[in-house]
């Protein structure tokens, strides 16, 4: 089984060619020369350098693949950005290069088995964000191509080891400060990493094709169930509860996207992003994927918690 993992050096990717690798697969990281390898240090992997921006110099690197590999079985196409400096590079990013590397692959007679396309919760027709428009804009674009054998999945908030957002939270909370944004609560849903991983290969194997499916633990949260979990976990009994006005969320937002500007590194909270942090109802239904892929999750928050607890200390 030959395999190609765009994005392979992110959060995500690394836990994807882990487990591709435990199945035995030739495994393809799809990173860029810049991108930190620190998960990607097993011997059987290949690397490949894909140049996005360049129609006909992908289409070539994709022939010179084929006639000396053969044509990947699978791709998932994992490579995506979720915070820049510039909101147009969500666009470019998240749709162009994804639209490019379709095209590629379908003028170069590399069309896969299966191809994954790994989207987002975000990615909703009333979505306000500019990433979840880039990101429906690439599901859009895949959905019409005739005869294109793809799944989508939309994870919803993915968390465990190595992810830098989530690892904040639980350093927050650590310190002792319970921060809430918004005075009503949140309905929140979350899926383990190796839940996601689980749905990615269940969809990889599954003959079904040409579907999109929401991915969750199949649990309903609220942001207080969320600290309480994160407390236990932690040990902490006591913390100071803070609840942020979206007001003061917004203006802390918008000053963060600034500094970002003046330093040139993105900032996980910038404008975009609270577009997404102000909604209420994260709830979404995966009954789809449980009863046409046979998932089944074998974590819930508490247990998915633990381990990222145990990770977390472990790089103390």
């Amino acid at each position: 089984m030959k395999i190609l993992i765009t994005g392979a050096s992110g959060f995500i990717g690394s836990f994807l060619v882990e487990e591709a690798l435990s199945r035995n697969a030739e495994v393809w990281a799809g990173v860029r020369r810049s991108s930190n390898k620190a998960y990607l240090q097993d011997s059987r992997i290949s690397f490949i350098n894909l140049n996005y921006l360049d129609m006909e110099q992908l289409k070539q690197q994709i022939s010179e693949h084929v006639a000396r590999y053969g044509t990947w079985d699978y791709i998932i196409h994992n490579a995506g950005i979720t915070k820049s400096i510039d909101v147009r590079d969500f666009e470019k990013v998240n749709y162009l290069l994804t639209r490019r590397l379709i095209e590629a692959l379908q003028e170069t007679g590399a069309i896969p088995a299966k191809f994954i396309l790994m989207s987002s919760l975000s990615a909703s027709p009333n979505s306000e964000s500019i990433y979840g428009q880039s990101k429906l804009k690439a599901e859009r674009f895949l959905e019409s191509q005739p005869d294109f054998p793809y799944i989508i999945l939309r994870p919803t908030g993915v968390y465990g080891p190595r992810d830098k957002d989530y690892l904040l939270l639980l350093k927050t909370i650590d310190a002792g400060l319970d921060i809430t944004a918004g005075f009503q609560p949140q309905k929140l849903t979350f899926i383990y990493i190796k839940d996601l991983v689980k749905a990615v290969f269940l969809a990889l194997e599954n003959p079904v094709s040409r579907r999109a499916y929401c991915v969750t633990d199949g649990n309903v949260y609220t942001d207080s169930d969320y600290t309480q979990i994160v407390k236990t976990a932690l040990g902490k009994k006591f913390t100071v509860k803070i609840r942020v006005p979206l007001f003061v969320l917004k203006a802390v937002c918008i000053f963060a996207e600034s500094i970002a500007r003046r330093t040139k590194k993105p900032s996980t909270l910038n404008r975009d992003k609270y577009i997404i942090m102000k909604q209420r109802d994260w709830t979404c239904d995966n009954m789809p994927l449980r009863r046409e892929l046979g998932f089944e999750a074998d974590y819930d928050l508490e247990k998915g918690i633990a381990e990222c607890v145990k990770w977390y200390r472990s790089i103390l």
